[in-house]
Formats: C-alpha cells, structure tokens, sequence
C-alpha cells in the first residue's frame, strides 16, 4: 500500500512529529511504501492567491479562486508546489492527516493544504462528490491530538464529542472528495502525560496502522439514503451525529450539483 501522510506541526520534538514518525517506522516495516509531507518543514505556502495559477488568470477582475482552480487544472498551469502535492495525492492509496486540534480545528497550514492543493477540478466539481467523488477506492484517516482530556471530548463534554469535532474533516473533506474515512486515532492531551503513557500510546498508534486491513471504515449513508434535495429521507434513522431529521421543515426544493458550488 502506499500511504501519505501530511503532517501539520511545527515543533519537531513535538508528540504530534513523534506520532508522524511511528507511523512511517510502522508502515515501512509493514512493507507500505510512505511519503509524507512536512507543511511547516517544506514552508508550505498557507494563502491561495493568483501565485497559485501559471496560466493567465481567467477570472482576473474579480478573482474566484475555485472557478479559477477549475479552469487553471483544465490548462495543466497549477504552481509547481501545487503539482507535486497532487502528484503524492494521486499516488496514495491511503492518505492520514497528522495534527493537533487548534481552535476545534485542524491548523491554518493544513486546511490551506486542503484548500490549494484539493483544487476544484483536480479534487472535485461537475457533481463529483461523496459516492461520486475523484478518489473512490482509496482511504484516509486522521491521527491527531488534542489539548484537554478524553472526558472532555464525550457525548455529554464540554467541547463536544471528537467524533461530531472530526467530521468536517472525515466528511467534508474526505468522504465529499470519495476518500472512504477510518476511524480517527486521537491522542488525548498527551502533554499531561508520563513519558511511559506517551509510549504506550504511540505503541497503540503502531498497533492500529498495523491492522489497517481489518479496520472497519466510518459509517457514512449511502446516496441511496437521500433524496432528491440531498436531505436523510423520512425513514433513513440518522447515524451520524450531525445528521437528524427536521420534519417541521421538510419542504425544500431540490438542491442541483452545480447550485452547490456558487459563492
């Protein structure tokens, strides 16, 4: 198999690069080949701008950076750090993202990863998400840590369950594009730990990259489940935390692919 990983963190003594390197000793022992890419180590550009595109902008009055990205991956004129990005992108069988949670997200770095380099064209657009989406077929996953304890991350904990915290990621960025998402690993507050609970977590770690073939992915509907203005229909129960049904206000009109995408 062959894996990417994305490391977001900008301390190299940092449990989080401890975690991207346990997962590249784990994997390669495992006989995975790996790449990863060090965002912060690379310098990796964090504002989409027109220095994105090489080609004449098509949008320059007014600069619309995804209808731009559309038209730019149709010329082939992405900037070569965009390129070589995707290239690790297309090669990947299995892609994790490594970072700590910010701010109840993932780092500025990352998301302007995601951002620049899973261009409109190249990563999605003309309906091509979630069961239709580019990279049906591969996975990906996120290995993360977090700041406070696992309690507070609960159903009933004061930041919310880490599940309904990850799924901006899991399905707006893995799932919407057709990556099929794992389990998240997280690593809980690993700052307020012993040196020996910090290895047995990163043993944990090894331990469930190793078993990658087995692991069941995260539920997410199938397209059959919605109808025709993308809503859970009637009597699909919800399965994910932040799905349920508003029969109160079920009356929408059906939503098309490209309404979407306008801005």
């Amino acid at each position: 198999m062959k894996v990417l990983i994305v490391h977001a963190h900008p301390g190299k003594d940092s449990f989080n690069a401890a975690m991207k390197d346990q997962a590249v000793q784990t994997l390669t022992a495992d006989g995975h080949d790996v790449q990863v890419s060090d965002l912060y180590a690379m310098g990796f550009d964090s504002v989409p701008s027109a220095a994105d595109f090489t080609a004449p902008l098509d949008t320059s009055d007014s600069l619309t950076i995804d209808l731009e990205q559309e038209y730019q991956f149709a010329q082939g004129e992405f900037s070569a750090d965009i390129v070589a990005e995707q290239e690790k992108v297309m090669w990947c069988d299995l892609m994790i993202f490594q970072f700590p949670i910010w701010w109840f997200s993932i780092p500025a770095i990352l998301k302007a990863w995601v951002e620049r380099v899973m261009a409109r064209g190249f990563a999605y657009g003309g309906g091509r998400k979630h069961a239709k989406g580019v990279f049906l077929g591969r996975k990906a996953m996120v290995s993360c840590t977090t700041g406070t304890a696992a309690s507070t991350y609960a159903e009933d904990g004061i930041e919310g369950h880490i599940q309904n915290l990850l799924w901006p990621v899991t399905n707006g960025v893995f799932h919407y594009m057709g990556f099929e998402p794992l389990p998240s690993f997280v690593a809980f507050a690993p700052r307020n730990l012993s040196g020996e609970q910090r290895q047995e977590i990163l043993q944990a770690y090894a331990e469930r990259l190793s078993t990658l073939d087995s692991t069941q992915p995260l539920f997410m509907h199938p397209r059959e489940d919605y109808g025709a203005n993308q809503r859970l229909l009637p009597d699909v129960e919800p399965k994910s935390g932040f799905q349920w049904h508003d029969f109160e206000n079920t009356e929408v009109p059906p939503i098309s692919d490209e309404q979407t995408y306008l801005r």
